[in-house]
C-alpha cells in the first residue's frame, strides 16, 4: 500500500516591525517541515503593503491599450530605466474589491471610465518568498481618444503619471519580444492576445456597451 505524502506545514512563531512607512517590513521566525524530516526555525524578512490590481484597459474600436508611464523606484535601484509603460496599478483598499479598485484606479490614473470590467486574475504573489502582496488582473473596456498624453495622480500621495496610449500591435510586440518587463502587464498582455479578436467582435456587432459585454466570455 502507497502511503500518502506528508502535509508540509509552517507557522510563525514570532514577528517584530522593522520598518513602518510606505511599506512594512517584519522580522518573522517561522518553524516549517523539511521535505526529509524534521523541523527547523528560521528568521526571514517579511514586506507587507497590502493587497493590488493592475487593468488591462482597452479600446476594442480603436484597438488601443492605455498604459502608464512614471517613476519606478525598484527600476531604478536595480539600474534600468526607470520611466516605464506598465499597466494601471492601484492598491485594493480594506473592504473593497477587485474590480472596484480597478474602476477607480482606472479613473485616476488616466482620467478615463473602465466599463464591463473582468475578473482576468484574483490575485497571484508578486515574489511570495519575500512579500505578502498578491496581485489582481481585471480588464475592462475604455474610449482612449481623449487619453494620450494626460498627466494624472494622487497628489497626496506625490503620484507623477503620464497617460501612454499604444496600438494593441505595439503593445503585444514589446510584451512578446521581452522589451516589456514588468510582470504584471506581461501576464495581461498575453490574455489580450487571446481574447483580442473575441472583445472586438463583441463591441463591433454590439449596439450598446450591456449587449457587447454579455456577447464577450472572456477565457
Amino acid at each position: 500500500m502507497t502511503t500518502p505524502p506528508r502535509k508540509l506545514t509552517a507557522k510563525v512563531l514570532s514577528k517584530d516591525l522593522q520598518y513602518d512607512g510606505f511599506m512594512k517590513v517584519f522580522k518573522v521566525a517561522i518553524e516549517f517541515d523539511r521535505h526529509e524530516g524534521g523541523k527547523e526555525i528560521v528568521e526571514r524578512e517579511i514586506m507587507d503593503r497590502g493587497h493590488a490590481v493592475a487593468v488591462l484597459a482597452y479600446d476594442p474600436v480603436r484597438d488601443e491599450v492605455a498604459l502608464v508611464n512614471e517613476m519606478r523606484p525598484g527600476a531604478l535601484w536595480a539600474g534600468d530605466a526607470c520611466y516605464t509603460d506598465n499597466l494601471i496599478a492601484g492598491g485594493i483598499a480594506k473592504g473593497e474589491t477587485a474590480i472596484a479598485a480597478a474602476v477607480r484606479e482606472t479613473g485616476e490614473e488616466v482620467g478615463l471610465v473602465l466599463r464591463d470590467p473582468v475578473l482576468v486574475h484574483p490575485g497571484a504573489f508578486v515574489s511570495s518568498g519575500g512579500t505578502s502582496e498578491k496581485i489582481a488582473i481585471v480588464a475592462g473596456i475604455v474610449d482612449t481618444s481623449t487619453a494620450a498624453g494626460g498627466i494624472h495622480g494622487c497628489a497626496d500621495e506625490r503620484e507623477n503619471i503620464k497617460t501612454t496610449v499604444l496600438k494593441a500591435d505595439e503593445f503585444i510586440r514589446q510584451v512578446t519580444s521581452g522589451e516589456m518587463n514588468d510582470l504584471k502587464t506581461l501576464v495581461a498582455g498575453y490574455w489580450l492576445i487571446e481574447n483580442r479578436a473575441k472583445l472586438q467582435l463583441a463591441y463591433a456587432k454590439a449596439s450598446s456597451p450591456k449587449k457587447a459585454s454579455k456577447a464577450f466570455r472572456p477565457k
